[in-house]
């Protein structure tokens, strides 16, 4: 009993640390939350106990007032860390993998399944809407790089659907923000068996192209060994 005491303690100081942190964070993006998180903490107590003293209940609508102030604070604390957060993302490379992680259960997410050397890139999730491919970087270049990921998708599992992603600001595209709650709003197709056989059709796919083996005989003209692959097998 002592020992799990000893670990519960120890773990309050560990979340009081991260709440601190992530207000200092949300401060420097929102330079009014403290105001506005103290305005809806005393409005919602003031509100329930002017209504216990009209009715005859400052007690009990007191405390009830407490704690759903502290509940309604909570909550706008929650919504304004995450706005601000996502705007200190918002334009930085691996963003969308970022919120992918976080998408929840029912998603399998894969970074990064295509890059060019100017560093845009396509990341994949898979779930009872299907696939989704998720682009982020020049609107203009990631275009070809989500129309090879889309056709070779259509080839693997042809009757899966494939949706395509943007992630930025312009138009017809999908703020960073909105990411989560466009990928969610999409129809679900697919049964959860189904989802976990495009899975494995996808993952066999990656493993036979990570195990696939380098070609016999003579290298073909021009071509050139990667740097450092002399040193294989030392």
């Amino acid at each position: 009993m002592a020992r799990k005491e000893t670990a519960a303690d120890a773990a309050n100081p560990g979340r009081l640390k991260q709440i601190a942190l992530t207000y200092k964070m949300t401060r420097r993006a929102d330079k009014k939350i403290g105001l506005v998180l103290a305005a809806v903490g005393i409005v919602t107590f003031g509100v329930f106990l002017a209504i216990g003293f009209l009715i005859g209940h400052p007690i009990y609508l007191g405390l009830l007032g407490f704690l759903l102030a502290f509940l309604a604070t909570a909550i706008v604390f929650g919504r304004r860390a995450e706005r601000a957060a996502f705007g200190q993302m918002e334009g930085q490379p691996g963003a969308a993998a970022a919120v992918l992680d976080n998408i929840g259960r029912g998603w399998t997410t894969t970074p990064a399944v295509a890059m060019n050397r100017n560093q845009d890139v396509v990341h994949r999730a898979v779930g009872k809407a299907g696939i989704v491919l998720i682009a982020e970087g020049n609107p203009n270049r990631v275009k070809s790089l989500l129309a090879a990921e889309k056709k070779k998708m259509n080839r693997i599992v042809a009757d899966v659907p494939v949706h395509d992603l943007i992630v930025g600001t312009g138009e017809g595209q999908v703020e960073l923000k909105k990411l989560r709650t466009t990928m969610l709003k999409l129809p679900r197709v697919l049964t959860g068996p189904q989802v976990t056989a495009t899975n494995d059709r996808l993952r066999a796919l990656g493993d036979l192209m990570s195990n696939m083996p380098l070609p016999k005989g003579p290298m073909p003209k021009g071509m050139k060994l990667p740097k450092g692959g002399g040193q294989r097998g030392r």
